[in-house]
């Protein structure tokens, strides 16, 4: 006995529409006559609108719909379509390659940005502008560091690694304090969901102690005997 499985049989072209409007679509590729063709490609155009009627929202569905006929048929079909016919080219048509990024950061925690604004600041003809612009950097520098970086970070190391960046170019004094941060953003990935916080869970465990105990003091009493004296 020969059984008849979907791995032995041809590849859906477009799964959306199933096996039996694919196999009609082939059957009307094999009539002899136009005519019949356009008639019955005119019903299965029907029953596709029918099995997806989200289509119906969309734009010029019934072009959408006989473009799909055409690509079901592996754009074989010799039909009279109202719309001009699809080429294979454009349907199948790979994306462009994105042209990412590549530059050499020097310091990863502090990124690509802080290069830039560097090359805005020693692009500025004022000095007093590059040097407000070099404490406003220094600031964010710190922020970086303190985002990536668990332990405390002192101001002469930020101010150090700025001269590096810049090439001596931008300069601090050694005393000089930047803004002092009292908290700490947590890295990605570490963030805690909201109303997951470990008091709540304490709680609701503190919670379900105190029901369990309950339960086991009643379960240990027990109803009450009653006794009945003649």
């Amino acid at each position: 006995m020969d059984f008849d499985y979907n791995s032995t049989r041809s590849k859906l072209i477009l799964a959306e529409y199933g096996r039996n409007v694919q196999n009609m679509v082939d059957y009307i590729c094999t009539l002899p006559t136009k005519e019949e063709r356009n008639r019955y490609a005119q019903v299965v155009i029907d029953m596709m609108g029918v099995l997806n009627p989200h289509l119906r929202d969309v734009s010029d569905f019934k072009h959408k719909l006989w473009d799909h006929l055409h690509i079901i048929s592996d754009f074989k079909i010799d039909v009279d379509s109202p719309y001009p016919i699809p080429a294979r080219d454009a349907i199948h048509k790979k994306p462009d390659l994105l042209d990412y990024p590549q530059h050499s950061i020097r310091y990863k925690h502090y990124g690509h940005t802080i290069e830039r604004m560097i090359e805005k600041a020693l692009a500025m003809p004022a000095p007093e502008n590059r040097e407000r612009m070099a404490l406003s950097i220094a600031n964010f520098m710190k922020m970086a560091y303190m985002t990536w970086n668990k332990d405390t970070v002192q101001d002469d190391h930020i101010i150090q690694n700025l001269a590096e960046l810049s090439n001596g170019l931008l300069t601090l004094p050694a005393d000089t304090v930047l803004t002092k941060l009292d908290f700490k953003t947590p890295p990605p990935g570490s963030r805690t969901k909201i109303g997951t916080t470990p008091t709540n869970n304490n709680n609701q465990k503190n919670n379900q102690k105190s029901s369990g105990k309950k339960n086991m003091v009643k379960k240990k009493n027990g109803p009450k005997k009653v006794s009945y004296r003649r």
